[in-house]
This record gives C-alpha cells, structure tokens and sequence, in this order.
C-alpha cells in the first residue's frame, strides 16, 4: 500500500482516535514546522524514526546534457537529508513487524549491542607461505 497525504491523515485518524479533518490539519502543521525548521538551517529529530536536516551542495561544473561540448556551471544548492533512526532500521530488518519508537518519558538511547563472538585464530603461517615486504 502506498500513502499519498490524504491516505497518511486518515491512517492518522484511525491510530490517534481523531477526526479526519484533525488529522489532516496535524500532517498539514507537521510539514509546515519541518520545513520552516530546515529553512532555517536546523534539524528535526524524532527519536527512533529518524533525523531531518538540509544540506549545501557545492556548486560544479557540469555537462549541458543537450549539447555535450559545452560546459554548464551549476550553482551550489540546498537539500533535504534524512538519516533513518535505529528504530525504524530494525522494524525494515525485521521483515515489517513494527518496532514502537520511545516515549517521551523512555530513553531514546538503545541497550548495549551484544559482545562480538571471538574469531578463532588462523593457522600458524611457515617461512613458505609468509608474504614478503613490499618493495619500495
């Protein structure tokens, strides 16, 4: 299934219990906040979900694409970035079970990852098999 904007505001007004015009005007506000956020050269980060910002892309010289002896220079220009949360990254390697993002009163901070196992150690290499020092 995908979701355009109004498919997203009425799964909204199903999971928060909302009208659908409340929910509308929650995506509506919600969009409007991040984009004034990132205009402004700042971050939003939801916690779990993941981390909006704006880049500068430095300008270049680039190929006219409909005449490719001549040479273009493009300006620099500002982008959107998102870089995922640890949350949603293990809800998409998880085969699509959802994974909840923390509460306001949880820590955004993941447990420990568990202790690498030990590699066991390779065989003892011989004066045969001993690669020798490059030569400089």
């Amino acid at each position: 299934m995908n979701l355009n904007k109004a498919a997203l505001a009425e799964e909204i007004s199903k999971k928060a219990g909302v009208s659908k015009k409340d929910a509308e005007d929650m995506l509506a506000a919600y969009v409007s906040i991040v984009t004034t956020t990132l205009q402004a050269g700042n971050t939003v980060n939801i916690a779990g979900f993941g981390q909006f910002s704006a880049k500068t892309r430095a300008g270049r010289v680039g190929v006219n694409p409909q005449n490719p002896t001549e040479k273009i220079q493009i300006p620099p220009v500002t982008v959107p970035k998102f870089k995922a949360g640890l949350a949603l990254k293990k809800a998409l390697k998880s085969g699509g079970a959802p994974v909840a993002a923390p509460q306001a009163d949880e820590p955004a901070v993941e447990a420990e990852a568990p202790a690498a196992e030990p590699v066991a150690p390779e065989a003892p290499m011989t004066e045969e098999h001993t690669p020798e020092a490059p030569q400089m």
